[in-house]
């Protein structure tokens, strides 16, 4: 019995020491696989952990920074706009269109009484083709007088052809936005419109005299000041002519709208109030009309404003016009003037040659301002200017 039992026994020790055995490797290969498993999630979670506060210390970062920026330098308020930007533009370069401007220009505020101290100015607005070649004299002209008068410059043909003045001239930056003009065409009177638009913008201006390039002053500023702030009229030649250079320069087209009979000529050099201004650039009834008819030979120039203002405001104009220009000679130019045509007595003869009426009385001073006078003239009107017009020197 004994022998019998001895092999089992010997069987069951190796079974058990066998199942002991696997038991340990597999404690140990669970035990090295949570290990592994272990050192990876721990590796993982502190990778997440590092990202996560370094995120939020950037964004920590940058807000501290953003705050920092808003609390310790705020941004500048925006300027502010005044009266004074709407009643004395500065600059009179801009990027209207003609239509803007004019529209801008024609407002008219209903209340009459002004809420500044208002200083009137007289509008001196120079059509050129160039640049004012005889400007040395008129800054004489000028000189003292700032805050009584305003420039404005409108150039014609290539921009070449104007060459900003210096800083210290009244003239810098008086150049406003030009178009082309040619001489007795429609552009012309579009131009001119330009100018009492431009000019307009500034409330002060009250009185706006046209000049050329080669237009010169019969006397000094303080004079001539007075004289346009002071009337009660405004200055437009307006004629009725029979013949082929009045008349017959009337397009019958024109009627009804402008009839043979208001049809006028006149000196193209006007000088207005700020009324008579603000109608002219607002006109949308005679002015399309010349625009379409008045081509060729017809001169716009010389008939528009005379037949408009004659038509529309006669009773307001003196009819005459304060720019002596010499047409006695024929032809289609008038009388130029060089070097030697400059005398005294030449220019005293244009001072006072003449009687007219000035606000219902006879006065001899009829013409404020002379043309053409070319650069050649210019060094002898510089030196005559201080004894006869009493120009500052």
């Amino acid at each position: 019995m004994k022998n019998n039992q001895i092999p089992f026994a010997s069987h069951s020790k190796t079974f058990n020491a066998r199942f002991q055995l696997v038991n340990l490797i597999s404690v140990i290969l669970f035990f090295g696989f949570g290990l592994c498993f272990g050192m990876i999630l721990t590796f993982h979670l502190k990778n997440v952990s590092f990202n996560l506060q370094f995120t939020q210390f950037s964004l920590s970062t940058d807000t501290e920074i953003d705050n920092h920026d808003v609390f310790s330098s705020p941004p500048p308020p925006p300027p502010k706009i005044r009266l004074e930007n709407y009643i004395h533009p500065t600059e009179v370069m801009h990027d209207l269109s003609d239509r803007e401007l004019i529209w801008r220009a024609s407002m008219v505020p209903k209340v009459a009484e002004y809420p500044f101290d208002r200083t009137p100015k007289v509008a001196f607005m120079f059509l050129t083709r160039g640049s004012v070649l005889l400007s040395p004299l008129w800054e004489m002209f000028f000189k003292g007088y700032n805050g009584l008068f305003n420039i404005y410059v409108h150039t014609s043909g290539s921009p070449s052809n104007w060459t900003e003045p210096e800083v210290h001239s009244v003239f810098h930056g008086r150049r406003i936005p030009s178009k082309d003009v040619e001489w007795g065409k429609v552009n012309m009177i579009e131009a001119e419109r330009r100018l009492l638009a431009n000019a307009l913008l500034d409330f002060s201006n009250q009185r706006f005299v046209l000049l050329s390039e080669t237009c010169i002053p019969l006397f000094n500023f303080s004079t001539i000041y007075s004289y346009l702030i002071n009337s009660n009229h405004n200055f437009v030649e307006s004629y009725d002519l029979p013949g082929p250079v009045g008349r017959g320069r009337y397009s019958s087209k024109m009627y009804p709208t402008v009839k043979i009979t208001e049809w006028r000529k006149g000196s193209q050099w006007f000088e207005m109030n700020r009324d008579l201004a603000i109608e002219v650039i607002s006109d949308t009834i005679y002015f399309p009309v010349f625009q379409d008819y008045c081509n060729g030979s017809c001169y716009a120039d010389e008939h528009y404003l005379p037949t408009f203002v004659t038509r529309k405001f006669g009773g307001q104009n003196a009819n005459r016009t304060l720019t002596f220009v010499d047409w006695s000679k024929g032809g289609p130019h008038p009388t130029r003037y060089l070097r030697y045509d400059v005398t005294k007595e030449f220019l005293e003869k244009l001072r006072g040659d003449m009687s007219c009426e000035y606000n219902g009385r006879s006065n001899q001073a009829c013409h404020l301002f002379a043309r053409k006078f070319t650069p050649h003239a210019l060094d002898r009107l510089l030196r005559l200017a201080p004894k006869v017009m009493q120009f500052n020197p």
